[in-house]
């Protein structure tokens, strides 16, 4: 297991120097994010980045993501172009020493939450799912906006792509999905860079927008779209586990028994009716249990990257919203604590 921590650049409160301190801590999780999606990143960019993280004695392998245009998950005449360009961007990044890829396939937004400062009953503040929230909020006003989110998009060109996914339904993006991973896995296998994709945050519709990546069946789905090892996951214990008929510790037996599991978020959410509050790492907590998801991870002899995934604010900190350091590097501790009991174990 390589405990790692994502950062969003040189903009980002929480330093590279910080994040160094946190025990056992190997690998950054990062990416370019000045480049507009669907564009080749360039390599003086790739190397300048490689060359801060290593300067900061901490790993560059793992990127969190290289977005996937619309247009092909879309299905477009374009595609091919940005899948051309996507594959560039496989190359460049093999070069420069990545080892994983992270992606979604999620339609327009990334994660979704409605409210992203709850005080929870400790004073710690989370980000969390409502449904009675979901139903009040519209995204073609444009005043709806959450941290990930493409912030490009006007009020005139979000509702252009409304109206294309209108369209579109779940089974079209499942052969848009097939089309893109046809084109960009042999391209992944020749560069050693393993594409890991993200589940649907959270696992179901949200805004009449088709979501896919959501459960066992599709998973399977999606892995034999292209059977390769190269064609892999990142597992999201929180983006799963929102949804009750997800078990992860079985989810987490099995795929990473397969070897299609590279990377792993590891957070803990606590389910409630038709939503979820995010919650502190400690199984407890929560309703995922994460000694027994991480028990599954090393009795397969997990060796990929695993990150604490979206943290509280506590102990009076601001910043960006599920990405504090504090209770970020709680999670690690925690998370380090567990692997250590199970290598000692033998479990």
């Amino acid at each position: 297991m390589k405990m790692s921590f994502r950062w969003y650049g040189d903009d980002d409160a929480v330093t590279l120097e910080k994040i160094r301190q946190i025990p056992n801590m190997s690998t950054i999780v990062t990416a370019i994010y000045d480049v507009p999606v669907g564009e080749v990143w360039s390599e003086e960019s790739i190397q300048d980045l490689k060359a801060k993280v290593e300067t900061a004695g901490l790993n560059f392998e793992v990127i969190e993501s290289v977005p996937v245009h619309e247009d092909i998950k879309l299905g477009k005449p374009s595609r091919d172009q940005y899948i051309a360009n996507y594959k560039e961007n496989i190359r460049r990044l093999g070069k420069a020493g990545i080892k994983v890829i992270c992606y979604n396939f999620m339609p327009v937004f990334d994660w979704t939450r409605t409210q992203l400062d709850r005080e929870l009953p400790d004073g710690s503040n989370a980000l969390v799912y409502y449904p009675e929230q979901i139903e009040k909020m519209d995204p073609l006003t444009g005043e709806l906006s959450l941290p990930g989110w493409d912030s490009s998009y006007t009020k005139e060109t979000l509702k252009e792509v409304f109206d294309d996914y209108s369209k579109i339904t779940e089974e079209d993006l499942w052969s848009n999905l097939e089309y893109f991973l046809q084109a960009v896995i042999p391209t992944a296998k020749e560069c050693d860079v393993k594409m890991a994709i993200h589940q649907d945050d959270p696992p179901w519709s949200i805004f009449g927008l088709p979501r896919i990546i959501t459960c066992e069946k599709n998973l399977d789905r999606m892995l034999s779209l292209v059977d390769s090892k190269y064609n892999g996951l990142t597992l999201c214990t929180g983006s799963l586990g929102v949804s009750p008929s997800n078990d992860l510790v079985h989810l987490a037996d099995k795929y990473s028994a397969m070897g299609r599991v590279h990377f792993v978020h590891l957070r803990n959410v606590k389910i409630l009716d038709g939503g979820f509050e995010e919650a502190a790492h400690f199984s407890a907590c929560g309703s995922l249990d994460m000694v027994g998801i991480m028990a599954s991870l090393h009795k397969n002899g997990f060796d990929g990257y695993i990150r604490p995934d979206h943290g509280r604010m506590i102990w009076g900190e601001t910043g960006r919203p599920g990405y504090g350091l504090y209770d970020r590097a709680l999670g690690a501790t925690y998370l380090n604590g567990i692997w250590e009991t199970l290598d000692k174990l033998g479990k």
